[in-house]
């Protein structure tokens, strides 16, 4: 399906990408926005970004900075959620959208709950992708061994390789057309031939934290989402949002629909039956 693409300029001069789906037929209120994971971007939703507007939906899939499309940030201080709190107000401003429902991926997930803290009138439901507001310590621990830690590649097959040694307990029966399909979404070829992930190394930062520092709580921000219809996906071997995770989240909101996709960890596609399942009956139920 064909997306326009779109350039926001936001305040500090930084330009993002977004992709802008139409709706299908005709269109109903509720847009929806989808935010990808730490060291992923919007291709991570070209599956099911179509799906979505197919339900009648517009559908913005955007590059959160320093990722895809987006520029780098010169200050690596300023890859922080606030920061991109503050760019996806930014976007829905420019391209006249009031409120929307959030599709989140893991840090798109923590992002989707800072907006409803921060602007809950912008958001009118939200999807928590893998993520909530207990995050596990060792899926932290594995996310950040990896992020940023090399700089470029000679081949595809290279790329492919790594992207399977880090991701392969996340996807035990993927083939080899989904790892490819992968590589081309998380990676991209330089003009002097060498390929490097798609996204500004220098993300990492946001790793580094004094030893002994405690994780913030987020729940005062789930808590904000306590009227609002929330979907929790989570991955059946995921290492990062564990049963205890849910169950936290059940004890805040014991209204939130789930779903559990099997055989695979952090994080869901969505477009897994399961998922898109899932993902299609709550949003039919928005207005």
């Amino acid at each position: 399906m064909q997306y326009a693409e779109r350039f926001v300029s936001v305040p500090d001069g930084l330009h993002l990408f977004v992709r802008d789906y139409a709706a299908v037929g005709a269109p109903r209120n509720v847009p929806v926005v989808c935010i990808h994971g730490l060291t992923r971007n919007s291709a991570d939703f070209e599956d099911i970004a179509p799906v979505i507007a197919a339900m009648g939906r517009r559908v913005l899939a955007v590059d959160v900075r320093g990722r895809g499309k987006s520029g780098w940030d010169p200050d690596p201080t300023r890859y922080r959620p606030d920061v991109y709190t503050g760019d996806v107000v930014h976007v829905m401003d420019s391209l006249k959208i009031d409120h929307a429902a959030f599709i989140g991926t893991s840090m798109g997930g923590l992002i989707a709950m800072l907006l409803s803290a921060v602007v809950p009138q912008r958001v009118a439901a939200a999807v928590l992708n893998d993520i909530g507001p207990v995050v596990n310590p060792s899926g932290l621990a594995r996310i950040a061994g990896y992020v940023g830690k090399v700089t470029s590649f000679d081949s595809w097959d290279a790329v492919i390789a790594a992207i399977r040694a880090t991701n392969g307990v996340a996807f035990p029966d993927a083939d080899d057309a989904f790892w490819r399909s992968m590589a081309r979404r998380v990676a991209r070829a330089r003009e002097d031939g060498k390929i490097i992930f798609n996204y500004d190394p220098a993300i990492a930062r946001a790793f580094d934290q004094p030893p002994g520092t405690s994780p913030p709580n987020l729940k005062p921000f789930f808590e904000t989402l306590r009227e609002k219809p929330v979907l929790v996906v989570r991955g059946a071997l995921s290492d990062l949002l564990a049963p205890e995770g849910v169950e936290a989240m059940r004890q805040i909101k014991p209204d939130i629909d789930y779903a559990e996709v099997p055989r695979v960890g952090h994080a869901p596609m969505l477009d897994e039956p399961v998922a898109r399942e899932a993902l299609e009956r709550f949003l039919g139920r928005l207005a």
